[in-house]
């Protein structure tokens, strides 16, 4: 009899330059030996130097893309990144409910790294009702945390907890804090309950970013479907983006920002 490979659905938008969205996602899980599966939300134009357009899905594809993987394929664990506008994050939201989805990690994507914006209004609302109380993880950088709560950006460690307890208070199971975007070596901080747990890092000397969010949140997932815990789950991943930005100049690709090189492991091989 076969080993079970584990298989994630990947619930975001389309990266021409397949350095983030369901491009990257899908690296990620091969390099993590898991089996991609995708479904769009958004197709976008964009390279290293930024995005150009976004073109929003219907919602009804969307709901279609997820119900058809969930009646067909035992799915371990999902990863939504963007969902660009309410309708969106309804359909979605809607179909891993009836699907009665396990191990979701929810990436709220609202900016590119380039800083181009990937959701419309009411987006934010819509995703704290309908995708926080699915989710067994949520994973906001700091801007991101701070459009969810209405407030600045937390800009130093305490701050981060309060903005995860404060997430958690809108209906979040657990918060993943991410503070890449402060000073000094990175440092995440996972709020669950009454516990914190801190998650320390080194900043790796590149530019090549685009896509690092996606890469983390995507590996956490892969974790969460081979049966990982929680904690665990979020240290392995760590670690894996941590060597694939160490190698991320390797890929010298484009002239702006480029991705992680999630593929260095398997490609090491």
């Amino acid at each position: 009899m076969a080993a079970h490979i584990p298989k994630l659905l990947s619930i975001a938008g389309s990266d021409p330059s397949g350095g983030a969205g369901v491009q990257g996602d899908l690296k990620t899980f091969s390099a993590l030996r898991c089996y991609g599966m995708a479904a769009i939300t958004a197709l976008t134009a964009q390279n290293t130097k930024g995005v150009s357009l976004v073109h929003p899905v219907p919602p009804a594809v969307v709901a279609a893309q997820i119900d058809s993987i969930f009646a067909d394929i035992e799915v371990d664990a999902v990863k939504i990144g963007m969902l660009a506008e309410p309708a969106i994050a309804q359909a979605a939201a809607d179909s891993l409910a009836r699907a009665g989805a396990r191990r979701i990690v929810f990436d709220p994507v609202l900016v590119a790294t380039s800083g181009d914006s990937l959701s419309s209004a009411g987006l934010i609302e819509t995703a704290i009702a309908r995708l926080f109380p699915l989710a067994a993880l949520v994973t906001p950088n700091l801007p991101e945390a701070a459009a969810l709560l209405g407030a600045p950006a937390a800009s130093a460690p305490g701050e981060m907890v309060e903005q995860g307890r404060a997430l958690l208070a809108r209906g979040a199971r657990a918060v993943l804090m991410k503070g890449g975007h402060l000073p000094g070596e990175p440092l995440d901080i996972l709020v669950e309950g009454e516990s914190v747990q801190e998650f320390h890092g080194a900043r790796a000397p590149t530019r090549n970013l685009h896509g690092t969010g996606c890469a983390l949140s995507a590996a956490i997932a892969a974790h969460l479907a081979q049966g990982a815990e929680l904690v665990p789950a979020i240290r392995a991943a760590k670690d894996f983006l941590a060597r694939a930005l160490g190698a991320a100049d390797t890929l010298a690709l484009g002239g702006g920002r480029g991705p992680p090189h999630v593929l260095r492991d398997l490609w090491k091989r």
